[in-house]
């Protein structure tokens, strides 16, 4: 068990002041700036190690750091942008995907058990009345999408600049900080650190979890005779939505089995079962993933991504799983848990 920390005024001061930010960074839009600058500081840092044993004078490494940071935030860009390039190609486009998934619904609604018919449209006219009516309800939002996507961009590229800025300085040189600094800092550390194990142990379940689903979709699904349609689109859909813990696999699963459902409800039974099998095996992956590094379950997760998003939307389903791993080391850091 750790031995708590001295609770003197500026830790208490550093504590406050730090759930006043993250309450701010949902409340005031800067989730995407505050995480895009912690992905470029931990990458920087986890690459640092290897700069370091080639360049032991200052000026050589901070050359070298800098180098690095603009390779990171270039690449990251890039990944960026090319998941945007492939969302609006042929094989990713969402309005070509959502048509397709309106008309296996159509040809299928015939094939689905009587009570389970009252949950699905009937035909692509259905679900176009109910995408129309949830735009309608929506509609001041949606007069604010552009805005919001140039906003989002700018966030971006602006919180990648200033991690990779404090990475930079944190490389450059060993600060002597004041009481209340020193603290700050440690919480600053702990977020940073909470992201990072966070971050890159859900990239690894998602690419985990991908490449299950590929061979499912691409191998054995072809063995058995059968070719589902959108196999780049939902494999696709697949990593992109893994990176949300819990919910991202609901979301996924949801697609393959609507369009295992244009060959037969045979099929989609199938599916599920598959992905059912598929999710319990990674429920041990996540224990020794994520669970060994934040101590948090499963469920845990998800009771903190449904409290966020009751409070904060979408953001706070993106933010969950890190403020939550946040919150319980400092707790643990203070052996309350």
């Amino acid at each position: 068990m750790n031995s708590p920390l001295k609770m003197t005024k500026p830790v208490m001061a550093s504590y406050l002041l730090a759930a006043l930010a993250l309450w701010l960074v949902l409340k005031a839009g800067f989730l995407v700036a505050l995480f895009s600058g912690l992905l470029v500081y931990s990458l920087v840092h986890l690459l640092v190690p290897t700069i370091q044993k080639k360049y032991n004078n200052q000026q050589s490494r901070m050359i070298a750091v800098i180098l690095l940071s603009t390779v990171v935030i270039l690449s990251v860009s890039g990944g960026i942008w090319a998941a945007i390039v492939f969302f609006r190609s042929d094989a990713g486009n969402l309005a070509t995907l959502l048509q397709r998934l309106a008309n296996i619904i159509e040809s299928s609604h015939s094939q689905i058990p009587e009570w389970a018919r009252v949950y699905f449209p009937e035909d692509v006219d259905a679900l176009g009345k109910l995408l129309t009516n949830g735009l309608l309800d929506h509609a001041s939002e949606a007069k604010n999408v552009g805005q919001e996507a140039g906003h989002m961009i700018v966030h971006l590229l602006l919180g990648m600049i200033i991690g990779s800025m404090v990475a930079m300085q944190d490389i450059a040189s060993h600060q002597h900080y004041r009481p209340f600094a020193a603290a700050l800092h440690q919480r600053i550390s702990n977020l940073g650190q909470m992201f990072h194990k966070i971050v890159f142990a859900q990239v690894r379940i998602s690419l985990i979890n991908t490449v299950f689903t590929g061979i499912y979709l691409v191998v054995v699904l072809p063995l058995m005779g059968v070719h589902l349609p959108l196999t780049k689109s939902m494999i696709a859909i697949t990593f992109f939505a893994g990176l949300i813990p819990v919910l991202g696999n609901i979301l996924s699963n949801t697609v393959i089995v609507i369009v295992s459902l244009s060959h037969s409800p045979q099929i989609a039974a199938f599916s599920l079962a598959f992905m059912i099998v598929i999710h319990k095996l990674e429920y041990f992956l996540n224990a020794r993933i994520i669970g060994a590094q934040v101590n948090a379950k499963s469920w845990e997760l998800l009771t903190a991504i449904l409290v966020m998003e009751t409070l904060f939307g979408v953001p706070g389903v993106v933010a969950a799983p890190v403020f939550y791993a946040y919150i319980k080391k400092e707790l643990s850091d203070q052996a309350l848990v």
